[in-house]
């Protein structure tokens, strides 16, 4: 009888065990008081993120023990462990600590004493004049890169142009760059370089976070970018879109990434 006894205690401990082992959805809300949105949630032991909404809420799979990491650029990094209490209760709170950087002290110009004619007469040299002081219109948009300019002003060939040659009031250069193929030439370098620098961006914005869950060395690292920039949908799953929808295309590109790693290696 003391047998069957001991029998049920270590079966109802190795079901208690195992409930807790298993992986639950949790709902949880981040704190700080330098916003909420957009923080990366990754699950470090089951390799799961999420990214919070704009009341610092969300939802991820964990199990007992995993460690969540909560990551963010204007934030301290913070790894938490999933406790019994979290995985019964499915609710975690995390206060985070905002990330600030302290610069030298610098001093520029000459030093203020409070009284104001001694401050005047101890500035040197005029203001600067912008267009704006002078009713001048000026540009405050993107600034163009060398091959934007360039095919901008190369023109745009249209074949309806060849008809407006004979009234003589078509520019030529959209022509002859349409016909010599250097229009063409010029709009493959930009898509060049708007996808290098889409790259770099997505790179430079998201790699620490997602290395975190998808081990890579160091070495390789660049390597993998120019992998996910060469998919020919590239553009579509990164550009203009949250980094949630791109950080689940570098999962899947990783996935292949490391495939034909195992390939090469064998």
């Amino acid at each position: 009888m003391l047998k069957i006894e001991r029998f049920i205690v270590i079966f109802i401990l190795f079901s208690f065990q195992k409930g807790f082992s298993q992986a639950v959805e949790i709902f949880g809300k981040v704190q700080s008081a330098s916003g909420v949105e957009n923080i990366h949630v990754i699950n470090k032991t089951a390799q799961v993120f999420t990214i919070t909404d704009k009341k610092g809420a969300f939802r991820i799979n964990v199990a007992l023990n995993d460690s969540l990491v909560f990551s963010s650029i204007q934030h301290k990094l913070k790894e938490v462990v999933i406790t019994s209490d979290v995985v019964s209760n499915k609710i975690l709170l995390v206060k985070l600590d905002e990330q600030i950087n302290e610069l030298d002290e610098v001093l520029v110009g000459n030093i203020l004493t409070g009284d104001i004619l001694k401050d005047i007469a101890n500035v040197e040299g005029d203001p600067p004049i912008n267009f704006y002081d002078v009713g001048i219109p000026g540009y405050t948009g993107k600034i163009a890169t060398q091959s934007e300019r360039r095919l901008s002003e190369a023109g745009e060939f249209k074949p309806q142009m060849l008809l407006g040659l004979l009234g003589g009031g078509v520019p030529l250069n959209p022509i002859l760059n349409g016909i010599s193929g250097r229009t063409k030439m010029l709009k493959k370098r930009v898509a060049i370089e708007s996808k290098e620098a889409l790259m770099q961006s997505v790179k430079a914005r998201l790699s620490k976070d997602f290395f975190v869950s998808n081990s890579l060395d160091e070495t390789l690292r660049m390597d993998f970018f120019y992998f996910c920039a060469d998919d020919e949908n590239f553009m579509k799953y990164c550009k203009n879109e949250t980094d949630f929808k791109i950080l689940i295309f570098l999962k899947e590109k990783y996935k292949q990434y490391m495939q034909n790693s195992e390939i090469k290696n064998d």
